[in-house]
């Protein structure tokens, strides 16, 4: 008699503790795939300056009469112990920079991202300035978008040596020390004094939003200013007609850092403002007398002038 088939094997369950291991060894192995990106990426950067700076591999040999000798530190780079030495006196007595992330409620998952990413890049131009700024994140509050994008993103953030606060800046600091940066402002930004407390809007300059940050200020009974970018530099021609003096935090503060390090406003803007926000430093721009700036200005103020008579009612 023929012996029946043997029935087949029914899958085994998979417990839920195993799917969530399988989940979790997946989440590591993408956490690590991400760091490894942004290590490379950072790898790059080193290298791209240092090329720009003449200090590629060649360079690292010593060709003098010493022979040949250990690779120069990298520029850029500053010891930890010693950076943090200049972060701690710029506390006692440096100029303050504050990031109003209160101004920011509106923004998308995407653009906090951006603003996080932000806020590393200026932690990290900070550390290794010469003389940094004391920093502080306003208005940071636990559970928005902002906060856990900071904490995702930015390894080691728990450690930066800032301040960061759930209270606004009016509750921090008086009135009159208050200078809130805004590019829509009338005032120029001559020099800067370390007693003030200088307030950047914590937006991304993707999504502009006119006027909101010189609307807060003014709603607030705050003085304003706006960086030098029309006294010192002039209008460069480009196929979108595109001219933007909204820069990135990061990039106003290394305007700021620059400036306040060199007393130098060419030295400055070249440091801070690329080529994409459509302005240009004169030639010669580090010997640009005063007359000079006033003429690059007026031709600025008549080029906006001429622009809006042009444009459609």
């Amino acid at each position: 008699m023929p012996h029946a088939p043997p029935a087949p094997l029914s899958p085994c369950p998979v417990s839920p503790q195993r799917n969530a291991l399988r989940k979790r060894r997946r989440w590591l192995r993408v956490l690590a795939a991400r760091r490894g990106k942004r290590r490379q990426e950072r790898q790059r950067r080193r290298a791209r300056r240092a090329a720009a700076h003449g200090d590629g591999p060649g360079a690292a040999l010593g060709s003098g009469p010493a022979g040949p000798g250990p690779p120069p530190p990298r520029r850029g780079r500053v010891p930890a112990a010693l950076a943090t030495e200049r972060l701690l006196r710029a506390r006692a007595a440096g100029p303050r920079l504050c990031v109003d992330l209160g101004v920011g409620g509106s923004m998308t998952e995407k653009e906090s991202g951006r603003l996080a990413s932000q806020i590393r890049r200026l932690y990290g131009a900070n550390r290794r300035a010469a003389r940094p700024f004391w920093l502080c994140l306003t208005e940071f509050t636990a559970g928005t978008p902002i906060y856990e994008q900071c904490f995702r993103m930015n390894d080691g953030f728990a450690g930066y040596l800032m301040d960061t606060t759930p209270e606004s800046y009016l509750d921090l600091f008086p009135l009159e020390a208050i200078v809130y940066l805004t590019p829509d402002s009338e005032n120029v930004l001559e020099d800067i004094d370390p007693s003030k407390v200088y307030v950047l809007g914590g937006l991304v300059d993707e999504s502009i939003h006119k006027q909101l940050t010189l609307r807060r200020a003014r709603e607030q009974g705050l003085q304003t200013a706006r960086l030098p970018i029309r006294e010192f530099m002039v209008r460069a021609p480009n196929c979108r007609n595109y001219h933007s003096e909204t820069l990135a935090i990061n990039q106003v503060f290394d305007v700021l850092a620059t400036y306040y390090e060199t007393q130098s406003w060419p030295a400055a803007l070249r440091a801070g403002v690329s080529s994409g926000k459509g302005y240009v430093l004169p030639d010669p721009a580090e010997q640009a007398e005063p007359a000079q700036r006033a003429t690059a200005a007026q031709g600025n103020a008549l080029l906006c002038a001429e622009e809006l008579q042009e444009a459609p009612a």
